[in-house]
């Protein structure tokens, strides 16, 4: 998705999603995934949108981009023969015993974040994939990111969190911090691994993420 998406970006041609990625966060948050759903039928019948597209440390992004814990796992799961939720689930455990936290200091305008930060991700959508709401509420063509700070967290408080990331409603949890802006600076101690949509790329110790608005035509759901 995202490499086609790059070269039609401020195009007139419009990218037609077919959901057969591991996650499916943007054809989810688009309803292009849904029960019961022919998977050619938006080819058919969609109309098109204008949505928004993200640019980190250069790169594009539609759906989600993140670093820390989250561009960790992006870069083992693009090592994976195989895919899946279940995959998902065996790298992030794996990737859990060695990963430590990053201090990052985000600016928005005026605002400045100072957090440590098991990750960091700056969203488009309103989810990473497979209804995991790493930030509900997004919407993808109102010119704004939506960015999640998870702050560290036990084994046994990452339970209940993942809980929260699959109901949407982080919102509320003391492990969470949320920031909504068209611009976020994101330094960091050193260069290190980011993902935009779960492709991995090593990153400066400071990141730019921007947004271009409704700038990607991409074939919706008519009804």
């Amino acid at each position: 998705m995202n490499e086609v998406a790059q070269a039609l970006v401020g195009s007139p041609a419009a990218l037609a999603l077919i959901p057969c990625g591991s996650g499916n966060g943007l054809g989810r948050c688009l309803g292009i995934v849904g029960h019961g759903r022919d998977p050619f039928e938006v080819l058919r019948d969609g109309r098109p949108r204008l949505i928004d597209c993200g640019m980190a440390d250069g790169h594009p992004f539609f759906n989600v981009m993140g670093l820390g814990f989250d561009a960790d796992i992006s870069a083992r799961f693009a090592r994976l023969p195989r895919r899946g939720f279940q995959a998902y689930v065996r790298t992030t455990l794996s990737a859990w015993r060695d990963f430590k936290p990053v201090k990052v200091r985000i600016r928005a305008g005026e605002t400045a974040l100072d957090s440590e930060a098991l990750m960091v991700a700056a969203a488009n959508s309103n989810q990473y994939g497979n209804d995991c709401f790493i930030a509900p509420g997004a919407k993808v063509d109102d010119g704004l990111l939506d960015l999640t700070v998870v702050k560290p967290v036990s084994f046994w408080q990452a339970l209940p969190l993942a809980r929260r990331l699959f109901a949407g409603r982080l919102d509320g949890c003391p492990h969470i911090r949320r920031l909504q802006a068209a611009q976020f600076t994101i330094e960091r101690p050193a260069p290190g691994m980011i993902h935009t949509d779960g492709e991995p790329h090593m990153a400066a110790a400071t990141v730019e993420v921007t947004v271009q608005p409704r700038t990607l035509r991409i074939l919706t759901p008519a009804v």
